[in-house]
C-alpha cells in the first residue's frame, strides 16, 4: 500500500504503470515441459521474490539479500493482481486439499507481516505476548490471535507513554520486541522497553530515515536488527496452516471480486483502514 499510494518505498520508485499485489495464490493452467513437481489444476501459493542466483547473497542460501531479486510490485516487476502470472515452478507451493486460495494467499504475510507475527510466535509456543496499536479495533482480533496483552495505545502521547504501558506487563522488559512498523517513536520505544540482552527486530518500513536512541544498544547490549523478506519460508508456513496452528479468517476483513470497479473500491476500503476497520481486503475471480 505504501509504495502504490506514496510511488515509492527506499531505493524502489515508480516511474510508469504498475501491476501491484505480491500475496496471491492460484491455479496451474499449464507447466513448461521440463516441470514435474506440478501440473495443470494443482492449486499453488506464489512466492513473490525471484533471485538472480549468481549473487553471494543467493549461493549462500540468503537469497532475500541478493540485490537483484525481482519481487512482486517492487518496481520494475509487476505483481500478481492479474489473472494469470507466470512464474517459476520452484517459487510455487503446492497447498493441500484442506486449505483455501484465501489460506493460500495469506502463507506470503505470514512469513513476514504485522498481526501474523504475533500468530507466528504463539505457533512456536511464546509463553507471553503483548501486541501494541494504535487503532483499538485491531486490539480483539490481536487476542483472537492469542496475544496475552493487548495494549490500546492510540491515547498514548509520547514514547515514554508507550514504553511505561509495555513495562507494566513486563516488568523487566520483554525479551524480544519486533517492530512491524518503523517509526523513529516505535524502533525508540522497542529499544527503550527491550529487556537487558534482549533483541529488537526491525521489519517495518514506516521510514526511510529515523532517528532512535541507539545508544540504547550499548548501554543493555541489545542486538538490534532489521529483516528483509524471507527465504525458505513457504513450506514451513504451509504446514502450520495445514495443521491448524495458526488461524487466518480472523484476519480478513473485506471480501471482493475481481473487477476494476470492486479492485478500486477494495484499494479504498485499505487506504482508509482506520474508519472502514480493514485488516486484510482479499480479490477473488
Amino acid at each position: 500500500m505504501r509504495c502504490s499510494a506514496q510511488g515509492r518505498m527506499g531505493s524502489f520508485v515508480i516511474t510508469e504503470p504498475l501491476v501491484v499485489g505480491h500475496e496471491s495464490a492460484g491455479e496451474v493452467v499449464q507447466a513448461g515441459s521440463a516441470v514435474t513437481r506440478l501440473k495443470e489444476g494443482d492449486r499453488v501459493a506464489l512466492e513473490p521474490g525471484l533471485p538472480c542466483w549468481s549473487h553471494k547473497m543467493s549461493r549462500e542460501g540468503r537469497y532475500n539479500l541478493d540485490p537483484n531479486i525481482k519481487f512482486f510490485s517492487l518496481p520494475p516487476v509487476h505483481g500478481a493482481l492479474r489473472k494469470f502470472v507466470d512464474h517459476p515452478a520452484d517459487f510455487c507451493f503446492k497447498l493441500p486439499d484442506c486449505l483455501t486460495f484465501e489460506q493460500g494467499a495469506l502463507v506470503e504475510p505470514l512469513s513476514i507481516a504485522g498481526l501474523m507475527m504475533l500468530a507466528a510466535a504463539k505457533a512456536f509456543s511464546a509463553s507471553s505476548v503483548a501486541i501494541t496499536d494504535i487503532r483499538p479495533g485491531n486490539l480483539p482480533v490481536a487476542q483472537t490471535l492469542g496475544a496475552k496483552f493487548a495494549l490500546d495505545q492510540s491515547k498514548a502521547v509520547s514514547t515514554a507513554e508507550n514504553v511505561e504501558a509495555i513495562r507494566a506487563v513486563f516488568p523487566e522488559g520483554p525479551d524480544i520486541v519486533i517492530d512491524c512498523v518503523g517509526f523513529s517513536s516505535t524502533i525508540t520505544t522497542a529499544l527503550q522497553a527491550v529487556a537487558s540482552g534482549g533483541t529488537v527486530v526491525q521489519v517495518g518500513l514506516g521510514e526511510d530515515t529515523c532517528c532512535a536512541p541507539t545508544m540504547q544498544t550499548v548501554f543493555k547490549e541489545i542486538n538490534f536488527t532489521g529483516s528483509w523478506l524471507y527465504t525458505n519460508t513457504f513450506p514451513l508456513c504451509i504446514s502450520l496452516l495445514e495443521e491448524g496452528k495458526i488461524q487466518t479468517e480472523p484476519l480478513i476483513t473485506h471480501r471482493l471480486g475481481f473487477s476494476e470497479e470492486e479492485i478500486l473500491k477494495g484499494f479504498q476500503i485499505a487506504s482508509t483502514s482506520a474508519t472502514t476497520g480493514a485488516i486484510k481486503v482479499m480479490f477473488s475471480w
